[in-house]
Formats: structure tokens, C-alpha cells, sequence
């Protein structure tokens, strides 16, 4: 899969979901970024759409902080 989105959290890096195309991962992107439990948390801190398309080297297409 050439996207992903990652969370952030006390522990670590989560990921949450990866798919084929932008569209995809940006629309499950805002998605998670509405949603009520992920902002209400307060362990979460953030989440991260990310371009994989070389593994080695993924670029960080968009960022949300939950604070």
C-alpha cells in the first residue's frame, strides 16, 4: 500500500490503516481526526497521513494534534 495513517500516543506509534490511493487515506484521515473518541482520549496524541511509496524513506504528508 503506498499510504498510511499512524497515531501517537504515550506508548508509541500505532498504525491504523493503510491504502492505495490518496483519496482513500485522506478521506479516512479526516475521518479519524473527527472522531469523537480519538479526540476525547487524551492519550492519543496526534495522527499522521503518511506517503510510503518508498519504504525506506516515507514522506509525512499531513499532521493533526489532538490537544
Amino acid at each position: 500500500m503506498a499510504f498510511s495513517i499512524n497515531t501517537h500516543d504515550r506508548w508509541g506509534v500505532v498504525n491504523v490503516g493503510q491504502f492505495a490511493t490518496l483519496e482513500q487515506a485522506r478521506t479516512a484521515f479526516r475521518d479519524l481526526c473527527a472522531d469523537p473518541w480519538y479526540r476525547q482520549d487524551g492519550t492519543v496524541k496526534g495522527a499522521e497521513l503518511l506517503d510510503c511509496t518508498d519504504p525506506a524513506a516515507p514522506q509525512r504528508l499531513d499532521w493533526f494534534s489532538f490537544q
